[in-house]
C-alpha cells in the first residue's frame, strides 16, 4: 500500500474542527494519494464509463420503436446522468466495502485527518475519472438523436451536487452495513437505476406507488437538475429539487461521519 504523509493538526484546533487550511492540505493530499493508487487504471476506468453511456444510448435506443424528440430528449441527458449517479451509488460504495476488508479504511481513519475528508477525496476521483466520459456520451448522444442543447451555468452546481449526493448515499449505505451485504445492495441499485428510476424516462410512465417513491428520493431530482442545466427544460421546481437533493446529500454526510467516528 503506498504510503501517504498528511499534515499535523494544530494542538489547540484538534480533529473535531480543523482549520480550514489544514482541511484543504487533508483532502488534497488524499486526493493525489488515490491518483497514484489508481493510475495504472486510469484509462481503464474512463474507458468503462464511457461504455455504459454508449450502451445507454443504442442499447435503449433499440427498446423503443420510434425515437420521438422527447424520447431522444431524456435518452441524450439521462446517458450522461446515469453514468454521473451509478459512480456514487455503486462504485462509492463499493471502494469503501473492500477498503474495509482489505484495511485500508482502517488505515486511513488512523491518520490525523478530518473525518469526511477521505471520503470527498474518493469522490472528487470518481468524478474526475466519470467526466470524460460523460461529456465524450453527451456529445455522442447529440450526434446519434439530433439534440438541441441549452447549457446554462447551473450545470456545475448541478453535476457537483448530484455526485456529492449520490456518493454521501452510497458512502452512507457502505458505513451502515457490513461489506459483503453493501456488495450486494450497490449491484441491486445499478440494476434499480437502469430499468425503475425516472432517469432516461419520465415520472409519469412509472406506477403511480412509484412515482409517489420516487418523489421522497432524490434521484428524479438529481435527473432533472441536470436535464434542466443542459436543456432549459425541467420537469418539477428548481428550487424543490436543490432543496430535496440538499437534504439527502446533508443526512447522508451525517450518517457517514457518525459512523465513521462511532467506528474509530
Amino acid at each position: 500500500m503506498t504510503a501517504i504523509s498528511v499534515p499535523m493538526a494544530p494542538p489547540s484546533a484538534g480533529l473535531v474542527s480543523p482549520p480550514r487550511r489544514f482541511w484543504l492540505r487533508s483532502y488534497l493530499l488524499l486526493l493525489r494519494w488515490q491518483l497514484l493508487r489508481q493510475r495504472r487504471l486510469l484509462v481503464l476506468f474512463v474507458m468503462v464509463q464511457l461504455a455504459i453511456g454508449v450502451g445507454v444510448i443504442y442499447g435503449f435506443a433499440f427498446l423503443v420503436p420510434s425515437i420521438t424528440p422527447s424520447v431522444a430528449l431524456f435518452f441524450s441527458t439521462g446517458a450522461a446522468t446515469l453514468t454521473l449517479i451509478l459512480i456514487g451509488l455503486v462504485v462509492v460504495p463499493q471502494e469503501i466495502a473492500q477498503g474495509r476488508m482489505s484495511g485500508r479504511a482502517a488505515y486511513l481513519s488512523a491518520l490525523p485527518v478530518p473525518r469526511l475528508a477521505p471520503m470527498l477525496a474518493d469522490v472528487t476521483f470518481w468524478v474526475l475519472v466519470q467526466l470524460p466520459g460523460s461529456v465524450a456520451t453527451l456529445v455522442l448522444a447529440v450526434l446519434r438523436f439530433h439534440v438541441g442543447l441549452h447549457i446554462s451555468a447551473l450545470i456545475i452546481p448541478a453535476v457537483a451536487l448530484t455526485a456529492l449526493t449520490s456518493a454521501a448515499v452510497g458512502c452512507a449505505i457502505s458505513m451502515s452495513l457490513p461489506p459483503m451485504a453493501t456488495q450486494q445492495v450497490s449491484q441491486f441499485l445499478s440494476i434499480a437505476l437502469l430499468l425503475f428510476s425516472p432517469i432516461n424516462f419520465p415520472l409519469d410512465r412509472l406506477p403511480l406507488v412509484l412515482q409517489d417513491i420516487h418523489r421522497g428520493l432524490p434521484v428524479f431530482y438529481m435527473a432533472d437538475l441536470i436535464r434542466g442545466a443542459l436543456t432549459g427544460r425541467h420537469q418539477t421546481s428548481v428550487a424543490l429539487a436543490y432543496a430535496v437533493v440538499g437534504a439527502w446529500c446533508a443526512a447522508c454526510l451525517a450518517l457517514s461521519a457518525r459512523a465513521a467516528s462511532r467506528r474509530n
